[in-house]
C-alpha cells in the first residue's frame, strides 16, 4: 500500500513539472512561447555531439522555418510578467580583470595608495645598504664675530677685529652611509658627513684706536666632520607616484656630533701708526725711544670644538639595475658652533728716534702675546646633492 501510495503521488509530481518551469522560466521556455503563437526552430536529435566534458549538445541546423527574434522574445516575457531587460556590466563587478587598480579608501583617492606589484617591488627599500653622497654647497651662512666685543679695551689686541663672513668657493660636502630598510616606508641610517673649503674673507676691519682700517686675512680654513644618526620616510604614500612612479619622494631628518676645526690664520695690518706724544713727530723724541709701529703681524691661533648637529633633507629617488639606487636630495645642515682658542701672537716693526728729527727702523720685532681674545660663529649650509645606494 505504501509503494503504491508513494508512485502515485511522484507520478503526479512529475505530470506538473513543465507548467512549474513555464512559471519559474517564462523568458527560455519554448513550450509556453509556442502557445502564444511563436514559432520555434527544432533541431534534429542525430547531430547530438559529445563535449568531452560529461555533457552532450545540439548542433542547431535551420530547417527553413521561422526564428523567433529578439522582440519577439521580449514581448513574450513581458506577458509573462518577466521582462527580460538588456544585459549590462555591473557596477562594481566581483570579477577583476586587467591590470589591477591602486587601491585607496574611496573612489575620491583619499587614504593610503598603494603601488602595482612590479612598481612597488623595483622601488622599495629592502635590506642592508651603503650610500656614497656628493653635493654642492649652494648658500653658507654664518660667519666670524669677537666674542669680547662687549668686554673694556675689547679691540686692544692688534689684528683683534669686529666679525667677518665665511669665505667659500667651492664646497663639496661628502657622506657615507651606512644603513636598513626597516619596512617599505622607513629606513634608517648612520652617517659621516665632511664639509671643508671654508674660511675667514679676505679682509677683516681691525681696530687702530681711533677708527677700523680693513686688513688682510690668510688662512682660517674651516672643516666640520658630522657624525649623525637618520631616518628617511618616504611620503609617496600622500603624494601619488611621480612620473608614473619611476620616482618615489622621501623626507628624512638627523641628528649628531659636529667636530667643527678652524685653522690658524694671520690677520696683516700694514697701516703706519704714529706714536709719538701728541703726533709730534720724531723731532721731539729723545734718541732711540719709539715713534712709530707698521708692519702687524697678529697670529690667530685656532681651535677645535664639538657641537651638536642636526640635518634636514627631502628629495626623491629613482632605480637602477643591480640593487641600485639615486637619491637627488636637498639638505640643510646645521653644524653648531665654530670657535678659535683666543690666542693671539702680535709681531710688528718698530721705529726709532735718531735724535736729529729722523727715524729708522728697529733692528728686531717686537712679539706680543694676547688670550681670551676669541673669535667664534655659527656654521650652516644648504646643499644639493645625489646619493649612490647599494642593497643587499
Amino acid at each position: 500500500m505504501k509503494k503504491t501510495t508513494f508512485l502515485a503521488v511522484f507520478a503526479g509530481f512529475m505530470s506538473t513539472m513543465p507548467f512549474v518551469s513555464d512559471a519559474a522560466y517564462p523568458v527560455y521556455n519554448p513550450q509556453q512561447l509556442a502557445r502564444q503563437g511563436y514559432v520555434i526552430n527544432t533541431y534534429p536529435q542525430q547531430n547530438v555531439r559529445y563535449n568531452g566534458n560529461g555533457r552532450y549538445y545540439q548542433q542547431p541546423q535551420m530547417v527553413g522555418r521561422t526564428n523567433i527574434t529578439t522582440q519577439q522574445m521580449v514581448a513574450a516575457s513581458a506577458v509573462n510578467g518577466r521582462p527580460m531587460g538588456t544585459r549590462v556590466a555591473a557596477t562594481n563587478p566581483n570579477r577583476i580583470t586587467g591590470s589591477l587598480p591602486r587601491v585607496g579608501s574611496s573612489a575620491t583617492n583619499a587614504g593610503r595608495q598603494y603601488y602595482q606589484s612590479s612598481d612597488y617591488d623595483r622601488l622599495a627599500d629592502s635590506g642592508l645598504y651603503v650610500g656614497l653622497s656628493a653635493g654642492y654647497s649652494t648658500m653658507i651662512k654664518g660667519g666670524m664675530s669677537a666674542d669680547y666685543a662687549g668686554e673694556q679695551n675689547s679691540f686692544f689686541a692688534p689684528g683683534s677685529f669686529q666679525e667677518s663672513d665665511f669665505k667659500h668657493d667651492s664646497v663639496i660636502p661628502l657622506q657615507i652611509s651606512v644603513g636598513a630598510a626597516i619596512n617599505s616606508d622607513v629606513r634608517v641610517d648612520f652617517s659621516y658627513l665632511r664639509y671643508s673649503g671654508l674660511s675667514y674673507a679676505d679682509t677683516v676691519q681691525t681696530f687702530t684706536g681711533d677708527g677700523y682700517v680693513d686688513a688682510s686675512v690668510s688662512g682660517g680654513a674651516i672643516t666640520s666632520n658630522v657624525t649623525m644618526l637618520n631616518v628617511y620616510y618616504n611620503i609617496d604614500s600622500f603624494t601619488g607616484n611621480v612620473m608614473g612612479g619611476s620616482l618615489r619622494p622621501y623626507v628624512g631628518a638627523g641628528v649628531g656630533m659636529a667636530l667643527n676645526t678652524i685653522a690658524d690664520y694671520v690677520v696683516f695690518d700694514n697701516t703706519f701708526y704714529d706714536e709719538t706724544p701728541d703726533g709730534l713727530g720724531p723731532a721731539y723724541v729723545d734718541a732711540g725711544k719709539l715713534t712709530a709701529i707698521s708692519d702687524v703681524f697678529a697670529y690667530h691661533n685656532g681651535g677645535t670644538m664639538e657641537q651638536l648637529a642636526f640635518q634636514l633633507e627631502g628629495g626623491v629617488t629613482t632605480s637602477m639595475n643591480d640593487g641600485l639606487k639615486l637619491d637627488f636630495f636637498v639638505r640643510y645642515a646645521n653644524l653648531g658652533k665654530v670657535k678659535t682658542s683666543g690666542s693671539i701672537i702680535v709681531s710688528q716693526t718698530e721705529w726709532l728716534s735718531d735724535g736729529a728729527g729722523g727715524e729708522y727702523e728697529a733692528p728686531y720685532d717686537s712679539v706680543f702675546h694676547y688670550t681670551n681674545w676669541q673669535e667664534s660663529g655659527t656654521l650652516s649650509s644648504l646643499d644639493v646633492g645625489v646619493r649612490l645606494r647599494l642593497e643587499f
